[in-house]
């Protein structure tokens, strides 16, 4: 479930058939939506390193705020229809310099993902099942329109990058390194139309706890039905900005009615909701442990609150790369705040898999 980062030569790739899309999307990409172009894909081998000639200071892992301090260097591959893909580049941290009407600033078409590296007690370095992330990476690509690219050559580049910047990976339990690739389209444009250049970059972020309120501090929720995130044939299975800034009204009249964040829906994985790697690893737990009925079915408020006053709730919790796992304790909806016993019940699966999840990553068992 770990993919080590250790020191000395890095893995050579590994050859792959070109028209085999499981091992990566190298290949012509032919489904609905997707480039539809034949390029060949980047490759580790051909990584161009620049380092950095003045290093940053390294901030204190305990006073860390979610996603501001950023690491020496930076990973960056450009692409254009005409030329294919260039050669990746690991250089110092830098501002990007794009054309006013690039595509991705206009029409939002764009993509990121997110996982982290943990430093065990061994002292190594390993990312949390990356290969889940590359899989969603280019499932996005696909449904932007973005050009395609072998995962495995991209994780190995990002593994490189993070060799490079180890010393930015706290030397914490509770602190970790922000992995956030992004991929933008670049077409100097304002034509509504797949675009014919982009850029891939990757930055890294030192981070600590995720929510202000703590590392496992219960949150409140607020639920609203008037806003709706994702919906059926939309990007909601996409990790895509425009998801997430269109959320934000929401979540700052969440604030105002004191709620850490909101919950719009909870459903299982139809296409409106993305595919969380944490999500995953949840249930994959769970369904090892056997002790407990396991199911992803729909939730609704009227089934909340009915659950409630039966006493059938326990406890509640979200999860997420950022945050691995948080407790919930009220939620606000319709002007009324359910309150959740999940403290009072420990809470016990939560605190079990939050546990369980953080040896994993810290390799302590």
């Amino acid at each position: 479930g770990v993919q080590p980062l250790t020191g000395g030569h890095p893995r050579p790739p590994q050859p792959r058939a070109p028209a085999d899309c499981s091992n990566g999307c190298s290949a012509e990409y032919l489904g609905e939506g997707g480039s539809k172009e034949v390029v060949e894909t980047f490759r580790a081998k051909d990584l161009i390193i620049t380092p950095a000639t003045i290093l940053k200071e390294k901030p204190d892992p305990n006073t860390l705020v979610f996603g501001t301090v950023f690491t020496d260097h930076m990973l960056t591959v450009e692409w254009s229809s005409e030329f294919g893909w260039e050669k990746p580049h690991i250089k110092p941290f830098q501002n990007l310099s794009l054309h006013p009407g690039s595509s991705t600033l206009h029409y939002a078409v764009e993509l990121f993902e997110g996982l982290k590296a943990f430093r065990g007690v061994d002292n190594k370095i390993r990312l949390f099942r990356p290969e889940l992330n590359m899989e969603r990476m280019c499932k996005s690509a696909m449904r932007a329109t973005l050009p395609v690219f072998d995962k495995e050559e991209l994780l190995e580049c990002i593994q490189q990058l993070v060799q490079l910047d180890q010393e930015w990976v706290p030397y914490s339990t509770s602190a970790s390194l922000y992995i956030r690739p992004t991929f933008i389209g670049t077409e100097p444009s304002l034509g509504v139309k797949k675009p014919t250049k982009a850029l891939l970059f990757v930055i890294l972020s030192p981070v600590g706890p995720y929510f202000s309120s703590g590392t496992f501090n219960p949150v409140s929720l607020w639920a609203n039905p008037k806003y709706v995130r994702a919906w059926k044939g939309g990007t909601g299975d996409c990790k895509m900005g425009g998801n997430y800034g269109s959320s934000l009204f929401a979540q700052s009249e969440a604030a105002e009615n004191g709620c850490q964040q909101e919950e719009l829906a909870t459903p299982p994985l139809d296409g409106i909701i993305l595919p969380g790697v944490t999500r995953r690893c949840i249930l994959d737990l769970a369904h090892k442990w056997g002790e407990f009925k396991v199911s992803e079915r729909y939730l609704t408020m009227d089934d909340l609150t009915t659950a409630l006053e039966g006493n059938r709730v326990r406890e509640m919790f979200g999860s997420g790369t950022a945050c691995i796992v948080c407790p919930v304790s009220d939620i606000l909806y319709k002007g009324e705040t359910i309150h959740i016993p999940t403290m009072e019940n420990g809470p016990k699966l939560a605190t079990r898999i939050l546990g369980k999840l953080t040896d994993i990553q810290s390799d302590y068992t």
